[in-house]
């Protein structure tokens, strides 16, 4: 496959390159381009702004979770179609897990032989930027290193001092603007349908970058060898239905993650916690959010009072963080609030963060509906810990990770399992989930 791609990356978090990635993917898609966004890395919220700018579903490209051919699988499937892909990179360029290069921003720009921008913060520096740019470009010098993009410059004379020594392919300055940062808040930056901000970032680009060199940087890229891999492609027949929660208090969800269900037979249906009841479905799936914003919400909605009941006759049901706590008795915030008392725990929200990390684990014999020795990997980001009962049942046995408790993840009743990982789905526990589905649907 042919298609342009650039990765946008940056020399730390923080450096602005999420707001230049949308402004890249914002300008492109005003001169007319279908452009198809993705992330690095195991997050949620980049990837919903760069969906509402693209209008096309943006897609992780994590190798820890994925494995290096699911990373070049995904992205060949989710091009078809398009004509530019743009890659935001996480963290610092050359930042993987536990200090290594795996899934780093640099491993998947060489997985997918793409062309790099880096995105470099010059607030502080003027001729010091170029040792720090050289230091990059030399640090792996089997990258294509596409050249720079200057972010935060303070005035025109800060612009001439850095010009004075150029070394780099530069395809913009960007004037300090502190206005199209997005705010943060304690689980990372604020969703799209919260916030408007990086949809205005594309008149930026416009306006500092040259959009015609980034477009003929991007088409340096080599072709691709296409993907012999068919495991998501949706399967013929539709054999049961997945209500998946989908509003303002869970909205995490991999979209490979959903495809792979409907790879199994399973048509998706969204729902809301918060506005409706459960629809007529085979099974459900909560992800994670932010229910924490919206328990009064929660505690009166009709989907609340009725799951239990749901569960108590049988249905499957997985859950994610944001579901674990939904699935509990009550969360503990700034006063108690009720929830679905399908699991034998309250969760409790504190200060600070209690797990953030990538996951890795194995289930235990005879648990929910998930089959013993089932292998997975996922990550875990959250600030509740769970209280729970002395004789739950748990499924995951983590080998890294903390889970509920000290690598203890996946509390379970019934068929309903709730877990603080965020997984990314195997095959093995798509097909696991959906054969749990099947029979619900012919008990």
């Amino acid at each position: 496959m042919m298609i342009p791609r650039l990765v946008i990356a940056g020399t730390q978090s923080g450096c602005g390159k999420t707001t230049i990635s949308s402004g890249i993917m914002g300008a492109l898609t005003a001169h007319g381009l279908q452009v198809q966004p993705f992330k690095v890395g195991p997050d949620f919220i980049d990837p919903s702004h760069h969906t509402s700018i693209c209008h096309r579903p943006s897609r992780n490209l994590d190798p820890f979770m994925m494995g290096e051919e699911g990373v070049r699988d995904t992205f060949l499937r989710a091009c078809e179609g398009a004509d530019i892909a743009i890659i935001e990179g996480v963290m610092g360029m050359y930042d993987g897990v536990d200090g290594s290069d795996c899934a780093s921003t640099a491993h998947v720009a060489r997985l997918l032989q793409a062309p790099i921008v880096l995105v470099v913060d010059v607030r502080g520096m003027s001729r010091s930027v170029h040792a720090l740019i050289g230091g990059f470009r030399a640090f792996d010098p089997s990258l294509n290193f596409a050249g720079v993009i200057f972010n935060k410059v303070g005035s025109n004379r800060h612009r001439q001092m850095i010009e004075s020594s150029l070394a780099a392919e530069v395809f913009g300055w960007i004037p300090r603007q502190d206005d199209i940062a997005l705010k943060s808040r304690h689980l990372g930056l604020f969703m799209a349908h919260e916030s408007t901000t990086l949809a205005d970032a594309g008149a930026i680009i416009e306006e500092h970058c040259d959009v015609g060199k980034l477009l003929a940087a991007a088409r340096v890229a080599p072709p691709l060898a296409s993907s012999n891999n068919p495991s998501l492609n949706k399967a013929e027949v539709t054999a049961v239905t997945i209500g998946v929660a989908m509003d303002p208090a869970f909205c995490f969800y991999y979209k490979d993650n959903l495809d792979r269900f409907r790879a199994h037979g399973a048509d998706i249906v969204f729902f809301s916690t918060l506005g409706e009841g459960i629809p007529p479905v085979d099974a459900l799936y909560f992800g994670g959010g932010y229910p924490e914003l919206h328990l009064a919400g929660l505690e009166t909605a009709e989907a609340t009072r009725t799951l239990g009941k749901l569960v108590e006759a049988g249905l499957p049901v997985y859950a994610e963080c944001g579901g674990l706590m939904y699935l509990s008795r009550v969360i503990i915030a700034d006063k108690t609030y009720q929830m679905c008392k399908v699991l034998p725990a309250d969760a409790e929200m504190t200060g600070k963060i209690q797990a953030l990390g990538y996951v890795k684990g194995e289930s235990r014999a005879n648990t929910s509906f998930i089959p013993a020795s089932f292998v997975f990997t996922g990550h875990e980001f959250h600030y509740s810990h769970m209280i729970v009962d002395r004789d739950v049942h748990y499924a995951f046995r983590l080998s890294r990770g903390k889970g509920i408790d000290h690598g203890q993840d996946g509390l379970w009743v019934h068929r309903a399992l709730g877990s603080y990982t965020h997984q990314y789905f195997t095959d093995q526990f798509a097909e696991a989930f959906v054969q749990a589905a099947l029979w619900y649907k012919n008990r």
